[in-house]
């Protein structure tokens, strides 16, 4: 799920000297009020950076407090969305991706929050809050090849998922499909 020259561009990459900073996200399912599995994912607010108004799952940078990088995951989670972290079952950490324009190594986990209550989003952060009915995702119906002005690269096309009327690209696309893979070899 990522761009050809974005491959090349990280195979070529001495991560020893890029000294990424470090950040979580959680990939959350939960049943909605039919009992259909659901993803959640945010829209990101308009700013100033490289993720601006972007689709991502809730999730941020370690803070010094943080014990690792699940409690980050959960922190941000319950911070950007209003899910109390005791709430949340985690299940597995996913592959690390770095992320080259903000300079990030991402660590990614899955959890499943049972009994959900409705999202709280945090105004400053999150524009909206996405609720992904599972069986969108795992269509590959929804997969598509979109053309892009991102940071890097102007008119570039890239590997995406579309779901709720959103194009899910980048790092986000690549957890999304590690995500896929995994499920379909359990369904």
């Amino acid at each position: 799920m990522a761009p050809e020259n974005r491959i090349k561009e990280l195979q070529a990459l001495d991560m020893s000297k890029r000294n990424p900073r470090k950040a979580a996200v959680l990939a959350l399912f939960y049943p909605n009020g039919q009992q259909e599995t659901h993803l959640l994912c945010i829209l990101r607010k308009k700013y100033a950076g490289v993720h601006s108004n972007q689709v991502g799952f809730p999730g941020g940078k370690v803070e010094r407090t943080d014990t690792d990088l699940a409690h980050t995951a959960l922190r941000e989670t319950e911070e950007e969305v209003g899910v109390p972290q005791q709430d949340i079952t985690l299940v597995r950490q996913l592959t690390q991706i770095y992320i080259p324009p903000s300079n990030f190594e991402v660590a990614p986990f899955v959890g499943l929050y049972k009994r959900p209550r409705p999202f709280v989003k945090q105004d400053a952060e999150v524009e909206m809050v996405l609720e992904i009915p599972v069986r969108h995702f795992l269509s590959d119906m929804n997969m598509v090849q979109e053309k892009l002005a991102t940071s890097y690269a102007q008119d570039i096309e890239v590997p995406a998922f579309k779901l709720n009327g959103y194009i899910i690209w980048g790092a986000t696309a690549m957890m999304m499909n590690e995500i896929k893979v995994l499920l379909n070899q359990v369904m």
